[in-house]
């Protein structure tokens, strides 16, 4: 995933503390909390530009996640979540992270993740708003 790229666009940054809970027996932040600090980037993302995670009417839903760890990280630190909107369909969007810890430019982890638009009562994909395309594209 190479963000430099112009496919890709940074959409959001944020900060995320790194929590004494989120290390695992090997002393390093588990790998499923990395999924966790995606899930509050992309949460709040979506949120601050007018779009509730709430599984009612139509809503964002992720269709696939991936990540791959590149430096563990270690409590205490902060992570600063860069995440980048990619390729658009008719109703989803494709989404990078990339993870390093506040001050640090090193890539700790990049990850992925498929935003799909859905009709919660149906279950089926429906158009992405025209207002979210508009701020991505």
């Amino acid at each position: 995933m190479d963000t430099n790229n112009s496919e890709f666009r940074l959409i959001h940054t944020t900060q995320i503390p790194i929590r004494w809970g989120d290390m695992d027996a090997y002393g390093h932040v588990n790998n499923t909390i990395y999924f966790r600090y995606m899930e509050q980037a992309r949460c709040e993302w979506l949120e601050g530009v007018g779009y509730r995670v709430m599984p009612e009417g139509e809503a964002p839903v992720i269709i696939n996640a991936a990540c791959t760890f590149m430096v563990p990280m270690t409590y205490p630190g902060t992570v600063e979540m860069r995440t980048y909107a990619g390729k658009l369909g008719r109703s989803s969007v494709e989404t990078v992270y990339e993870m390093r810890i506040v001050g640090q430019e090193t890539v700790f982890a990049q990850g992925s993740a498929k935003i799909v638009w859905m009709d919660t009562s149906t279950g089926k994909s429906v158009p992405l708003p025209d207002h979210l395309r508009v701020l991505i594209e």
